[in-house]
């Protein structure tokens, strides 16, 4: 079997994070079995989709390092790989349908269907469809559409059970008589959803559905028409959704959902991949920090769960901060530098600027958080964040360690690490302070926080000049 497999989003907005995990795993399996990826861009939703957000999935999906075989911008023998440009083909395969008998065209208005069934059954029953139009005389047809009415194309769902294996819930049945007629061509002639990934996974030779189990509703009706137009039916497998912590479906009241939000938030898209190919399922070995190459190699649908998944930003964030502090310094440097300079950060300085953020990048689990930890070597004044950093500065030990921290520090040429420690001996030695109460002084005059970075690092990169300024600022504070 030549295995194809397909992306198909919908352009109405940024790349949600559910989405982005389909399309990974979709990729990883197409890779794994040396198959073939489409993109393939369901538009047919013409107020809300934009060719602004098609080229936004797009750049979402690259920069995760997603790449496709075929699709809008890459074209193959089975497009044009935009809905909007098949209309042709859904009418053709629509007609086939009306041929066959396999479908009809139905003048009811939606108020007339709730009608009837509110008639039979004494309450609406959620627009279920009567086949009132199923078996109309050309007569009664003629008089509908000189009323103005147009007509929807609806399916006739057969009788009988509709059976279709799944890869993860194996053997699943829907009974006909529970599916009323579906429509398949709008009266504006657009086809719906069903109908038209139906035609476009058969003619562009698909050969895994692999998308959402939220979509398992939709599928009986479509084998009905994979059936009806004599095409083979695909091999689905629908994954487990992502939920909330509350196990409500992913949305925005769970914090950020698109990928764009967490590309501006500074995560790296091999953690987003990673973490994303991690839910509901896992390698063998146990490991969670997986590379683009070991998902492909490993890759297997008998390792995914059935059951949900629940998104954990926790969990997201450390894998990210994992990420963040193995990857090249000049990387993080290139990524991190927007952040500072839209803090208003002076980074002219680039070899400053690079130490700064080797520095940060161990305290933070994504890029935005950069300017927060950096802000101690930008600052020229230093002022206590909280009560208990303004209590250790009053200590009479600690003024005593600053007096003596600045005689030492004005027979030294230069501040370096070693003369640094040198320093805090000789102080503790001299005064008897020592420990916390010796070292927390010290980090509260420089940078106004009970913790940090270590030390040692920080007093270099701020460099004599400005930790003597910093020393005599909470020296004099306090007298």
């Amino acid at each position: 079997m030549n295995i194809r497999v397909r992306f198909a989003p919908s352009p109405t907005g940024y790349l949600h994070v559910g989405n982005a995990r389909t399309a990974i795993l979709n990729w990883i399996f197409a890779r794994h079995e040396k198959g073939a990826l489409i993109l393939r861009i369901e538009d047919t939703d013409f107020e809300r989709s934009t060719r602004a957000f098609e080229t936004g999935i797009c750049e979402d999906l690259r920069w995760l390092g997603l790449d496709w075989d075929e699709g809008p911008d890459r074209d193959g023998d089975f497009g044009p790989y935009r809905q909007s440009e098949r209309l042709d083909l859904y009418q053709e395969y629509a007609q086939k349908l009306l041929k066959a008998g396999k479908a009809f065209r139905c003048y009811c208005t939606p108020e007339e269907i709730e009608a009837r069934n509110k008639a039979k059954l004494g309450q609406p029953d959620q627009g279920k469809y009567d086949g009132h139009c199923l078996h109309l005389t050309d007569e009664q047809k003629r008089a509908y559409e000189a009323e103005g009415r147009k007509p929807v194309i609806r399916f006739h769902v057969p009788e009988g059970t509709i059976h279709f294996q799944d890869v993860l819930k194996g053997d699943i049945a829907f009974e006909g008589e529970n599916i009323s007629d579906f429509i398949i061509l709008r009266s504006d002639g657009v086809a719906t959803y069903n109908f038209a990934v139906v035609v476009d996974d058969a003619l562009m030779k698909i050969s895994h559905v692999i998308r959402g189990d939220d979509h398992l509703s939709n599928t009986p009706k479509q084998v009905l028409l994979f059936q009806a137009l004599n095409f083979s039916v695909p091999t689905f497998v629908h994954i487990p959704m992502i939920l909330g912590p509350d196990r409500s479906k992913l949305s925005k009241r769970h914090g950020m959902t698109s990928v764009r939000m967490y590309r501006e938030k500074g995560y790296l898209p091999e953690a987003i991949v990673n973490y994303l190919s991690l839910l509901s399922w896992s390698s063998e070995s146990g490991d969670e920090i997986l590379s683009l190459e070991r998902l492909v190699k490993e890759f297997d649908f008998r390792r995914m769960s059935r059951s949900a998944a629940i998104f954990d930003s926790e969990k997201l964030n450390w894998m990210n901060g994992w990420y963040i502090r193995n990857a090249p310094l000049e990387r993080i440097v290139a990524l991190g530098l927007p952040f500072l300079e839209k803090a208003g950060y002076d980074v002219s300085d680039r070899n400053f600027v690079t130490q700064v953020i080797d520095i940060a990048r161990g305290y933070v689990d994504y890029l935005a958080q950069l300017p927060e930890i950096a802000k101690i070597f930008f600052q020229e004044k230093v002022s206590p964040e909280s009560e208990e950093a303004a209590e250790i500065l009053a200590l009479e030990s600690s003024q005593k360690v600053f007096s003596a921290f600045l005689q030492k520090l004005d027979a030294k040429e230069k501040l370096d690490a070693e003369t640094f420690k040198r320093i805090m001996k000789e102080i503790q030695k001299e005064t008897g302070v020592k420990g916390k109460w010796l070292w927390m002084p010290v980090r509260v005059a420089l940078t106004g926080q009970v913790h940090g970075p270590e030390l040692p690092r920080v007093v270099v990169l701020l460099g004599k000049e400005k930790c003597q300024k910093f020393l005599e600022q909470a020296l004099a504070k306090n007298r």
